[in-house]
């Protein structure tokens, strides 16, 4: 091979590495991989997990540049390749994420064939309520609550497929490329006159994904369903669901109404991004779209939005009574709403799942980085240290650390390390029954308050950061961070204060 032929081969490769991400970003997941290999050989294995770490919180934050699968899943090769960690303790985390991805994979699906009931049902609520105060409000307590009783990423998974459904409506009017042609959801085809609208109506739905997101933390600390991790918790601690909300109540309580006290706030105010109105093309447009959608519906498209809307609830009591796994029951939703509505040929069935499987995927690659801090023992000095302390201060740590590690890494994660610990300490009589139910208390209000302070703290965060509306609404790492700092501050202070 000659010198010309090597360097052409050399550039071709640069060019088609991470494809059209930036050269910059390129040239930091090369060098990253070239010096995790030299830390390992200079400073071990333990400093190169937390380099590792670093650097794969890093492809979480540049989503927007390039989708974390393929950068965090070179790390994630590396970490293997390194003996950071084995194919069996990966296999054991995938087995504990087990429902999450079953949710993601089936549930998310199922929503994506009831779009057009919940598009119909949020998009009166949307241009019912003229006041944005009122609405965010609304949005906020509604998702709370429901987050209490169902899944948190299920209800953002809705909240995700209706501002998409939104999106896609105003653009298709507002594109030059017509109405029922394919639609490109870039800003190449949008006219000057409407880019302005266009901008604030994007942070409008970047204000109702938030605080949605929000809510399902809030809501979700609740009760024993509410949060993955606080099944793990209730189970450790020997609670059933009303056991679970009466301990919890006291931090969780007030926690959630300060939440709520944040959003109106923020929004009053116009702080942290939030407070945009919907602009009256918009609004008028999104009218307009909803009389042509009711005008031209047929006896049987009403019958099918009837029948979509059976199911949801039918959905909705399966998923409060808990019948099932939910990935599950997303899996009944697609067959019955799938039969009902004649989808039969394969292309159809597979467009609902397009969504959901490139986030299953980075769900994967993120149990590989799991399994790493495990095997490594990353966060054990830490847990040894704060049960060390006097017990009223072990409290308020547990709950401070636990924030700490579970915006970094996995709630569910970091709540079984710290509730295997705390009852092996418990059954071995060096902890009354009072501390322990303390001590458990902080472990949920820590993995579900302070770890909605980034956008890898909880499934739901980075399924909403990862989705296909983030790009669209401009919704990325560094915004997440920015509009969920001041429910991360308020809900954390409050949670803390009633620990301690």
């Amino acid at each position: 091979m000659t010198t010309a032929t090597h360097d052409g081969v050399l550039r071709a490769l640069a060019t088609s590495f991470l494809g059209h991400t930036p050269n910059w970003y390129k040239q930091a997941i090369a060098a990253s991989l070239v010096l995790n290999v030299a830390v390992f050989f200079l400073l071990g294995p333990l400093a190169t997990g937390w380099l590792l770490l670093a650097e794969f919180i890093f492809t979480l934050a540049m989503a927007l540049k390039c989708f974390p699968l393929q950068p965090g899943g070179l790390l994630a090769l590396q970490a293997v390749a390194l003996g950071l960690t084995d194919a069996h303790a990966i296999y054991r985390e995938v087995e504990h994420g087990l429902p999450v991805l079953l949710l993601v994979i089936f549930m998310v699906a199922g929503v994506h064939f009831l779009r057009g009931m919940l598009y119909r049902m949020i998009s009166h609520i949307l241009l019912g309520i003229r006041s944005r105060l009122t609405l965010n409000m609304v949005i906020i307590v509604v998702v709370a609550v429901f987050s209490a009783f169902l899944d948190a990423l299920t209800i953002l998974a809705v909240l995700v497929a209706v501002s998409l459904g939104f999106y896609e409506v105003y653009h298709r009017v507002v594109s030059t490329r017509g109405y029922h042609e394919d639609p490109d959801l870039t800003d190449d085809y949008v006219d000057e006159i409407h880019r302005a609208d266009l901008e604030q109506f994007r942070a409008v739905l970047r204000s109702m994904l938030m605080h949605g997101a929000i809510g399902t933390a809030i809501g979700g600390v609740c009760t024993l369903v509410g949060e993955p991790e606080n099944i793990v918790i209730g189970t450790e601690a020997g609670w059933n669901f009303i056991e679970f909300f009466v301990h919890v109540a006291p931090a969780s309580i007030p926690t959630l109404l300060a939440g709520i006290l944040t959003c109106w706030v923020i929004e009053k105010n116009k702080w942290f991004g939030y407070g945009a109105e919907l602009p009256v093309g918009v609004r008028q447009i999104l009218i307009d779209e909803d009389r042509r959608l009711r005008a031209g519906h047929t006896p049987l498209d009403r019958l099918m939005l009837i029948a979509q809307g059976v199911v949801a609830i039918l959905m909705v009591l399966a998923l409060a009574f808990h019948i099932a796994e939910i990935g599950l029951i997303g899996l009944a939703v697609i067959i019955l709403v799938s039969s009902i509505s004649g989808v039969t040929d394969e292309h159809h069935v597979a467009q609902a799942f397009m969504p959901g499987l490139p986030f299953a995927s980075l769900l994967v690659v993120f149990y590989v980085i799991v399994a790493m801090i495990g095997s490594l023992h990353m966060f054990d000095s830490v847990i040894h240290w704060v049960l060390t302390m006097e017990p009223k201060m072990q409290v308020f740590m547990i709950f401070v650390t636990n924030g700490v590690l579970s915006a970094i890494s996995d709630n569910v994660f970091v709540a079984a390390i710290y509730m295997k610990e705390l009852k092996t300490v418990f059954e071995a009589g060096l902890t009354s029954r009072e501390l322990f139910d303390a001590q458990s208390v902080a472990v949920v209000m820590g993995t579900g308050i302070p770890s909605m302070s980034t956008p890898n703290g909880q499934a739901a965060f980075l399924y909403l950061l990862t989705s296909q509306v983030a790009p669209l609404v401009r919704l990325g790492y560094g915004r997440m961070l920015w509009m969920a700092l001041p429910y991360a501050i308020v809900t954390t202070l409050v949670a803390g204060f009633t620990l301690f």
